[in-house]
């Protein structure tokens, strides 16, 4: 799941992105409405964080433009201003869920998944292929009835190819969909990734290079 945070207090905006990317999301953080617009006209976002007082851009003109476009990123605001009309106001601009400050964190990652969940094509909860089991609420993997012990990565680009079903993915596409804007799309860090996933699944082999195209499950 591709993540932005937009929030510009600064030390809660680094904590929320770091307690999301512990689930396996890939998150980009930014403390202005500017910044967030300049993302969200660049990457192809699941969830948007969005606090609504920032600074350059107020975050409910972001909301409002983001929801005109009628794309399938989903907006969750994430604010203090709690009264009843100003939720109201808030989810009339289009937002897709309110969470008011000061919140539960566990409650704040419920509320992103489920709207991760929405704003892609519906999937099982868990997916199976190739005698591997991934339950992607609990983060955890098996194969034949064997725990895999996945870093995040690993577990990111293992449930990007068993949602395809068979298709082929560009290491393009999974360097977006597990990695961060800072990765480097001139690095080995997805043929690393795919090696070490390799090794953990075991025999048979069921990752499959494709030269020129990507990896195919």
């Amino acid at each position: 799941m591709r993540v932005l945070v937009v929030e510009d207090e600064r030390d809660l905006a680094d904590l929320v992105g770091e307690g999301l990317r512990r689930h396996a999301m890939a998150v980009d953080v930014v403390y202005d409405g500017a910044a967030a617009a300049e993302r969200l006209g660049v990457h192809d976002y699941d969830v948007v964080v969005l606090d609504r007082d920032l600074p350059d851009v107020h975050g409910d003109e972001i909301c409002r433009d983001l929801a005109a476009r009628g794309g399938r990123t989903r907006i969750l605001m994430l604010t203090a201003a709690a009264s009843v009309p100003e939720r109201v106001a808030g989810l009339g601009l289009g937002a897709d869920d309110y969470l008011c400050k000061p919140f539960d964190y566990a409650e704040l990652v419920a509320r992103v998944r489920t709207l991760g969940r929405r704003s892609r094509e519906p999937v099982p909860p868990v997916l199976t292929r190739h005698g591997i089991v991934l339950d992607t609420r609990r983060v955890q993997a098996a194969r034949d009835g064997r725990h895999l012990h996945l870093s995040l990565k690993e577990f990111a680009v293992l449930e990007a190819l068993l949602r395809a079903e068979g298709a082929v993915v560009s290491a393009e596409r999974l360097l977006e969909l597990a990695w961060d804007e800072h990765a480097d799309p001139f690095t080995t860090v997805v043929r690393v990734v795919v090696s070490r996933l390799r090794g953990k699944l075991g025999d048979p082999p069921c990752i499959r290079t494709v030269p020129g195209a990507g990896y195919t499950l």
